[in-house]
């Protein structure tokens, strides 16, 4: 009895390279899945989003943009190169206006980023909450914002962050249930209620 031929429509995985992937191969391997991150160079693929997850950036999108001033521009998951083995996609972003050099940019620079946002999903929990925040900091970005979904209620929180440029590191700066109010990175008042949520 032989073995019977792998099936025409198997695919092979890329077998990483000895001391892992780099940013240049995040953006040169072909058929990546769409919104594959480089995370300490191995790739991250990406499941499928819930509800809570899209809607939520729309939402945030959405108050970003109703008072972000021009010197910003506010974007959706695209790629932070953070350094040579890190490109994270963050869910929200603040970028500064002339990192914006045309609508075919694919990355934008650390250097570039106010603001990063994440929203977990169950599939991220400890990259959302532990692995990318510090890479965020470490790359000097001196805002974070940390969304999540709490209780049966499935209401909304996001937690707030501001770099200190002394110890380099995170520091809580608020916790916010209903409404998102802040004077940084620009002022923002986003109103983040469960009802705002499903109205979407």
């Amino acid at each position: 009895m032989t073995a019977e031929p792998p099936p025409a429509h198997s695919s092979r995985w890329p077998v990483p390279p000895q001391d892992g992937y780099t940013v240049d191969d995040l953006f040169t391997l072909p058929d990546l899945p769409p919104h594959t991150e480089l995370i300490d160079g191995s790739l991250v693929f990406v499941s499928p989003q819930r509800d809570f997850h899209s809607t939520m950036i729309d939402l945030l999108m959405t108050g970003l943009r109703s008072t972000a001033p021009p010197e910003v521009r506010v974007r959706r998951e695209m790629t932070v190169v953070l350094d040579r083995r890190n490109a994270p996609e963050p869910d929200v972003s603040v970028v500064r206006t002339e990192a914006i050099t045309g609508l075919d940019v694919t990355r934008y620079q650390a250097a570039d980023v106010l603001l990063a946002v994440e929203v977990v999903s169950p599939d991220s929990e400890a990259r959302d909450r532990e692995a990318k925040p510090h890479k965020y900091a470490t790359a000097g970005i001196p805002h974070f914002w940390l969304v999540e979904m709490t209780g049966t209620d499935q209401h909304p929180v996001v937690r707030v962050y501001e770099l200190d440029p002394v110890t380099k590191a995170y520091a809580l700066t608020g916790i916010h249930h209903d409404r998102l109010k802040t004077g940084v990175p620009f002022p923002v008042d986003i109103d983040i209620s469960a009802e705002a949520l499903a109205a979407l």
